[in-house]
């Protein structure tokens, strides 16, 4: 059980490792190119197609995570999933706090002030998926 937990975790992150750079390089920069007249609708679609993607493999990463913490397993340091954790917390908190708020503002209409911000504060999540990343596969490759 331990063990699909843990491949559940390593899946999870590494798609959102992936879903992430691409929003990061390609996605929210081009957000700037979308005509205003049609931005308030793109940014809403970009809002609703975005959770179908990334929320349940969110919630699977957070489970299965926090289960490992809770239940350790043989052979792999509790720091690797106590960091793990924490990193989750920081995309969260990001998440919550930072990158909704700014969608909000942005589905009222494109700010060129906004966007920046938006793509400069998703570094945070970007770099904080890309060690979870290196973390489980460092998890993974425990006797």
């Amino acid at each position: 059980m331990i063990e699909i937990l843990l491949l559940s975790q390593v899946a999870a992150t590494l798609v959102m490792v992936g879903v992430i750079w691409f929003v990061q390089i390609v996605h929210y920069p081009l957000m700037a190119r979308v005509p205003a007249a049609e931005f308030t609708a793109f940014e809403r679609e970009h809002q609703n197609r975005t959770t179908v993607v990334v929320g349940p493999t969110m919630l699977v990463e957070a489970f299965s995570a926090a289960v490992l913490l809770a239940v350790p397993l043989p052979g792999i340091d509790f720091l690797l999933p106590a960091v793990g954790v924490s990193l989750l917390a920081v995309i969260w908190l990001s998440t919550i706090l930072i990158q909704v708020p700014l969608h909000a503002r942005l589905e009222k209409g494109f700010n060129a002030k906004t966007h920046r911000r938006l793509v400069l504060s998703n570094w945070i999540r970007t770099v904080a998926w890309t060690g979870r990343g290196v973390l489980v596969l460092l998890m993974l490759q425990a006797p």
